[in-house]
């Protein structure tokens, strides 16, 4: 028997293991990094030449691909972080959720994982986390299921159509129902708005699908309103009035005046 004809069978034990080991600890992302590890060790032991190559090669893909196998994991919706103790969070943190939190009439646990999840996507962006927060609260009052009647969804009132993309990381277009998906490719689309237009007021005009109109509906203006509210807060200043914000006025559309070149101006995001 040479060595070829040795590998196969082992190689069948070993993915064997590696099927069954992931299924039994699937919850734990790091469990598929190691376990793949493993498996191409293995492969590459035959080879020595390719194995330091290999392994290098590997762990930068995976790295990069963490994210997309953590939203792969399955689970029962108490494994999924989508509430957690305000306690938890840093003090000028905590304050904005309780602030949040009876403003918007949502429970504190939930808002505090949105507070959360914005302060980490916002560093990453280099965006303002107070800044996306006040997107959520103008554009849906922080409901996860909200949808306007353009077909804007989620927490920050994403154009499945117009990003649909930006979802299959997350399983699809109906991840923007859920939360945390929905706030990154939120903030994903509001990043991508910023850096056109060059200001996060200008940004925001193109995210509310207002970048050739005079008229945006005052949308901007009472984004960057509760963004400076909320930065009051944040900085443990006497709270504002607990008076939710006026909704911004609906910009009207018209696909065949408002356009790109000769493409159709999509009513929101049309990056």
């Amino acid at each position: 028997m040479n060595a070829n004809q040795g590998l196969s069978p082992s190689l069948r034990v070993v993915a064997k293991d590696i099927v069954h080991g992931f299924v039994e600890i699937s919850h734990n992302s790091f469990a598929l990094v190691g376990l793949a590890v493993i498996f191409f060790g293995v492969t590459l032991g035959f080879q020595p030449e390719l194995r330091q190559a290999g392994q290098l090669q590997l762990m930068e893909w995976l790295q990069d691909h963490q994210e997309t196998f953590s939203s792969l994991v399955t689970g029962t919706a108490t494994d999924r972080v989508t509430a957690m103790n305000p306690k938890d969070l840093p003090k000028a943190q905590a304050l904005v959720t309780q602030w949040l939190s009876r403003k918007y009439n949502i429970a504190p646990e939930p808002m505090a994982a949105l507070v959360a999840e914005s302060f980490a996507a916002g560093t990453k962006a280099k965006i303002d986390p107070l800044l996306i927060l006040a997107v959520m609260a103008v554009e849906s009052g922080f409901n996860p299921i909200a949808q306007s009647p353009m077909g804007a969804q989620g927490l920050m009132q994403v154009m499945p159509q117009v990003h649909s993309e930006k979802y299959q990381r997350f399983g699809g277009k109906l991840a923007a129902f859920d939360a945390v998906a929905n706030v990154r490719v939120g903030v994903k689309v509001l990043q991508e708005c910023i850096a056109r237009a060059g200001s996060p007021e200008a940004g925001l005009r193109l995210y509310v699908g207002a970048g050739n109109l005079e008229d945006d509906g005052g949308y901007p203006a009472k984004v960057l309103a509760e963004q400076t509210r909320l930065q009051a807060v944040f900085s443990g200043h006497p709270a504002p009035a607990l008076a939710p914000a006026p909704e911004a006025k609906p910009v009207v559309w018209h696909a065949n005046k408002h356009s790109f070149g000769d493409t159709p101006r999509l009513p929101r995001q049309e990056l």
